[in-house]
């Protein structure tokens, strides 16, 4: 038997409620289901896309997911953000309840789902560590006889009888991590959290996984580090919209992943009115474009933005994070937009020729007042490809790295 087994498995949620639903559609479901019908809620179901609009009150977070884990194996879990990676731990996890299907697991599971996942901010690492192991059904002595060796682990130590409520966001990483992968469970599952803590602390994480799966012990992993999953993972899942799009080895995986996002490339948004617009109470989008649509590494490219300010300030500012095909941020911008008379911002970013590499990028847009509140937020309303038109043209492979701007070289052979 696998270590998990999913099948048919959905997950369903009511847009704009806190509950699972209202009575009314509760017990509409409770009169289909004693009458041997079918849900009237599914038929209605929307997918799971955070770019569209849809028409129903429900979605489906996840939809007819099924896979299998087998023992020792390290196992990615990839997407875009909003994919339903993370909806797909919490049921693995029993966080939450799936909505139908079936789910088998061999062994027990602790979980990294999120910073400070199960820990108690007024306790001490300490008593977090024993009540960790407590819940993932660990007796005191297995946990004492782990204590020193999950302490060393987190590089806490200095804070351990320090209630966890103060601890920064990476020290609570650090210690769950440690926790989670020494108190010997079955199957580790471990989701984007790692991005929290610094690059030595990720390095020991990846190391401590691959320990753990060579110890016939099985590990989820869903990371936006392709570096990471290639290096890690033997086999690889691509979600899409709720859905699993593509499975195979992590390689191939990965670079179906970026064949796709490379595909659908979308250079230009743009709305006719703040009623159609993407956007809230505060900020509208209006457009964004990049100019020349296909740009070549050598040109110049703009990024023309024009937006709707509905803020009581004549001030805002926008934020934006340039991201490669792997979501890593390669780097950030700021600005501050004036309004106009008709609560207008329009504005122009340069990007200068010889900074972007050749390769696929978007952008993550952070509307933000005078005080650096947010306002809204926006990610990969756009993306757009660099390309060099050398290297099309030539037999060298790409120089690595996501910029690749012309630096100065000199010979001194007289030096010599």
């Amino acid at each position: 038997m696998p270590a998990i087994k999913v099948e048919n498995l959905y997950k369903q949620y009511q847009l704009g409620q806190v509950s699972t639903g209202t009575v009314a559609h509760d017990f509409n479901r409770w009169l289909h289901k004693i009458r041997g019908k079918e849900d009237p809620y599914e038929k209605i179901t929307g997918e799971n896309s955070r770019e569209e609009k849809g028409n129903s009150k429900y979605v489906w977070a996840i939809e007819d997911i099924n896979f299998e884990a087998r023992q020792g194996e390290v196992l990615g879990i990839i997407g875009r953000n909003g994919a339903g990676k993370s909806t797909l731990l919490k049921i693995l996890s029993k966080v939450t309840s799936p909505t139908k299907g079936e789910i088998k697991i061999k062994g027990r599971i602790a979980s990294l789902l999120e910073v400070g996942t199960g820990f108690h901010p007024e306790l001490t690492g300490r008593e977090n560590i024993f009540l960790n192991g407590a819940i993932l059904g660990m007796t005191k002595a297995e946990i004492r006889s782990k204590f020193d060796e999950i302490v060393a682990f987190s590089g806490v130590e200095k804070y351990i009888d320090t209630p966890v409520k103060r601890y920064s966001s990476g020290m609570y990483v650090r210690l769950a991590f440690a926790v989670a992968a020494h108190l010997e469970p079955e199957i580790l599952i471990v989701d984007e959290v790692l991005a929290v803590g610094d690059a030595e602390f990720q390095k020991k994480c990846l190391g401590k996984m691959k320990d753990v799966s060579s110890q016939g012990r099985t590990v989820l992993f869903v990371s936006h580090n392709m570096a990471a999953v290639k290096s890690l993972c033997s086999r690889g899942i691509l979600m899409e919209r709720g859905k699993i799009s593509f499975a195979g080895g992590a390689d191939e995986t990965v670079e179906h992943y970026m064949r796709v996002n490379a595909q659908n490339l979308k250079p230009k948004v743009e709305f006719n009115s703040p009623e159609l617009a993407e956007g809230n109470e505060f900020v509208k989008i209006k457009s964004i474009e990049v100019v020349p649509e296909n740009p070549f590494i050598t040109h110049d490219i703009y990024l023309k933005f024009s937006f709707w300010n509905f803020t009581s300030t004549k001030q805002i500012n926008l934020a934006i994070d340039f991201l490669d095909l792997s979501e890593n941020i390669i780097f950030g911008t700021i600005h501050n937009f004036k309004t106009n008379e008709n609560n207008l911002c329009v504005g122009t970013c340069k990007i200068p020729a010889n900074l972007l590499n050749d390769g696929v990028y978007s952008l993550n847009l952070y509307f933000l007042n005078i005080e650096m509140s947010m306002l809204y937020r926006k990610e990969g309303i756009i993306n757009f490809e660099v390309e060099d038109m050398e290297r099309k043209n030539a037999y060298f492979g790409k120089i690595n790295g996501a910029v690749r701007p012309i630096l100065e070289w000199k010979d001194n052979l007289e030096n010599f």
